[in-house]
């Protein structure tokens, strides 16, 4: 698989993972136990930053790390997943995410590659024969 220009997924997934848990932990923090709705925010735009720069099966397991994490415990609060409507509607909003982050990743990257580039040509002036050389042979 071609990366051209993005984080490979060997080292992409695992830093998405992490960033879901520290989303979600500050979520957690800031009220996402009474809201889970912080959390969903949070995790979907992590998500859809790691889709920005890694792979799409990168992208695609870190919405599905997302999901496990949200459903079980923003959702399930005991650590088990939790497959309801609201379930439902956040693996929909964190594949939305990846979908929108793996475009925009494409196409930035066309865009660098599209950008012209106008160097100027540098070419060198011949070097003059001194006179000093002509002496020094003639001795």
């Amino acid at each position: 698989m071609r990366t051209e220009g993005r984080l490979a997924g060997g080292f992409g997934f695992p830093l998405g993972c992490v960033a879901v848990a520290v989303a979600a932990i500050g979520a957690d923090l800031a009220g996402g136990t009474a809201h889970p709705g912080y959390a969903v925010v949070s995790v979907a735009l992590v998500v859809g930053a790691v889709a920005v720069v890694t792979t799409p099966l990168a992208a695609v397991g870190v919405a599905a790390v997302g999901w496990a994490v949200l459903s079980g415990f923003a959702y399930g609060r005991s650590g088990t997943l939790v497959f309801t409507a609201s379930t439902a509607r956040v693996a929909v909003i964190l594949a939305g995410a990846a979908g929108f982050g793996l475009l925009l990743g494409a196409g930035w990257r066309m865009a660098q590659r599209v950008r012209p580039m106008f160097a100027k040509a540098v070419v060198p002036e011949p070097r003059s024969v001194e006179p000093s050389h002509r002496r020094v042979a003639s001795l």
